[in-house]
Parts: structure tokens; C-alpha cells; sequence
């Protein structure tokens, strides 16, 4: 798909013209690779460059245009596990047009809660769109926090491997998240030292050294994460196995307490106690014999917890299964 935009009064905005500057393809068939390749003079190798997420962030600089791979976030919402991943974007700037390529929605111009500088030339717009994807990443390290936290706490009271898988998750994710950061880093380092040797505008540069700041504290940021996450990996694990050893625990110890009981009800119920307590009201009889069961169990538990058996984490525990 093909969209095209103008620049008006500091701002991108659609256009229908052939003539506008800048060219957006989302997503291009075969057609509109076609196209584009003719148009552009693009080769395979650029192109498909352009829509490879495993594409390593680059720039390069030539006689007639500057080529710029991209490393931008994307997200994967699957029925139980929210997982990310980062795409690639082509960025192709011409003299008189910037064309973009992407194998999704893409937005110029900054978006929502992104405040950016007026737009002057194709290259500001450029610098944008960077600076949104900078502010991507930004924003999705915040959902990894919040999500890490939602999961730990499930963690915490899990007998199941289901909510550390979801943790493992997010660190794969944010592997391929500082790989983009930092790749999308030496770019900006490359593109900065280029704009000081073409002796662009004040404006221009002032604003990649923007970007290449907010670059370097998001890739620290992700960074942090991926330490914590990977540090703590092996302890959330053991909480699931200890979380299992008290159920355990718990279990064997009921398992005691009524190993006796049943014991002595399943001789009570051959007749013998009837027997023994013949000159007794029947009533009278069972309800002692009721009372010496819950004496014997409420002992076997005492001496059980006094020899330590048994302890606060078996109460815990309890708690925990019967909710």
C-alpha cells in the first residue's frame, strides 16, 4: 500500500499528488516493488533489506541519497503470552523526496504525548520519525516493567511454570530490543557526523544530538531490565519449586495426622467397639469416641509441629489451598 504526504506549515500531512514528497509503502506486493525499484532505481538486496525484521541497523551514504535500515519495535500479542520483537524500516532520502518502507503502519510527524520540533525540510521529518521510534521503545520498556511486575506477583503464589515461561518471554524481547537500540545508535553516531561534515543546518544537529541522548539512556534503561531480569530468573524459579515443597509438605503432614484415625475408625467399624460398648447408649459411645479422634488427630499435629514438621510456612501453605 502506498500513501503519500506533503509537508505544510511545519507539518506532514496527506496528499493524493504524484508530485508529493514523501512516499510511504506499507507492506508493497510485488507490483508496488516493481515500482518502486524503477522509480528509485532500488536494488533486490536494499529492498528486501528494508522489510527483513533480522536486518542489522545501518546507513548508507550515496552520490544521490541517503539510505538509512531502522530498527523500530513490534509488537506480537499471542492468546496467552505478550512477546516482543523489533521489525525493520527503510528510509531512502532524496534530494526533493523521502520515501519510506515498512511492513506496517507507520506514523510521521510525531503522534500523541511526543512533542517535536517544527518540521523545515524532508530531513526534519526524518529525524522524527526516528524520534518516534526512539519514543516507541521508551514506551514499550514501561509496558515490560509494568508487565514484570503483574507477572512476579503471580509467581509468587504459582505451583505452575506457566507465568515464568511469560518472564522468559520478556527477556528474550528485550534481547532483541537493546540489539535494535544499540544498532539504532551507531547509525545516529554516523548520521551526526555526517550532518557536521555537510554543514547542515544548526537545527538539524541540535536535534540528532537530541536523538543520540535519548537513544543512549533508552538502551541503558533496557539494559538495567535485561540484567535485573536475568539475575532474578533462577530465584523466581526456586519460589515455584519451594512454593511445590510446601504444598508437599502440607499434604504429607494431613496425611499423618489422619493415618492414625483412620486406623482406629476402620476398627471401630468391624463391630468391636459395638461390642465393647454394649452396656452403653449408643449415642454416648460414639460421641467419646468422636471426641478421642479429634484428641488424637489435634496431638499427632502438635507433636508433629514440635519436632518440625510443621512450622508458619505449613500454615501459610494451608491457607494457600484451601482459598
Amino acid at each position: 500500500m502506498l500513501k503519500r504526504f506533503q509537508l505544510q506549515d511545519g507539518l506532514v500531512i496527506h496528499a493524493e499528488s504524484e508530485e508529493s514528497p514523501i512516499y510511504v509503502y506499507i507492506n508493497p506486493d510485488a507490483a508496488e516493488r516493481a515500482a518502486l525499484q524503477a522509480a528509485f532505481k532500488i536494488d533486490d538486496h536494499t529492498l528486501s533489506s528494508a522489510l527483513d525484521p533480522d536486518e542489522i541497523s545501518r546507513i548508507e551514504f550515496n552520490h544521490d541519497h541517503l539510505l538509512l535500515i531502522w530498527k523500530r519495535p513490534a509488537n506480537i500479542y499471542g492468546k496467552d503470552v505478550f512477546s516482543l520483537d523489533v521489525a525493520s524500516v527503510g528510509l531512502l532520502l532524496y534530494a526533493e523526496r523521502l520515501v519510506v518502507i515498512s511492513t506496517e503502519e507507520i506514523q510521521l510527524g510525531g503522534s500523541e504525548g511526543l512533542v517535536t520540533p517544527e518540521l523545515r525540510s524532508l530531513f526534519d521529518v526524518m529525524l522524527a520519525l526516528l524520534s518516534k521510534t526512539i519514543h516507541d521503545y521508551t514506551m514499550q520498556l514501561k509496558t515490560i516493567k509494568l508487565t514484570a511486575k503483574e507477572i512476579q506477583q503471580k509467581i509468587n503464589t504459582s505451583f505452575e511454570n506457566k507465568h515464568l515461561i511469560k518472564m522468559f518471554d520478556l527477556s528474550e524481547g528485550l534481547v532483541y530490543f537493546i540489539n535494535g537500540i544499540g544498532g539504532n545508535g551507531a547509525v545516529l553516531s554516523r548520521l551526526h557526523n555526517y550532518a557536521a561534515k555537510e554543514q547542515l543546518s544548526h537545527h538539524a544537529i541540535a536535534f540528532i544530538d537530541d536523538l543520540l541522548i535519548e537513544n543512549t539512556q533508552c538502551y541503558r534503561q533496557a539494559g538495567t531490565y535485561s540484567t535485573v531480569f536475568a539475575g532474578l530468573m533462577d530465584a523466581r524459579g526456586n519460589i515455584i519449586n519451594n512454593n511445590m515443597n510446601i504444598l508437599i509438605r502440607n499434604l504429607t503432614l494431613i496425611n499423618i495426622v489422619f493415618l492414625p484415625l483412620n486406623l482406629i475408625a476402620g476398627i471401630g467399624g468391624m463391630s468391636e467397639f459395638t461390642m465393647m460398648t454394649e452396656g452403653i447408649d449408643w449415642r454416648i459411645s460414639y460421641s467419646l469416641f468422636s471426641v478421642a479422634l479429634l484428641l488424637i488427630g489435634g496431638l499427632t499435629a502438635f507433636v508433629l509441629k514440635k519436632v518440625g514438621f510443621g512450622g508458619s510456612a505449613v500454615s501459610l501453605s494451608k491457607r494457600k489451598i484451601f482459598r
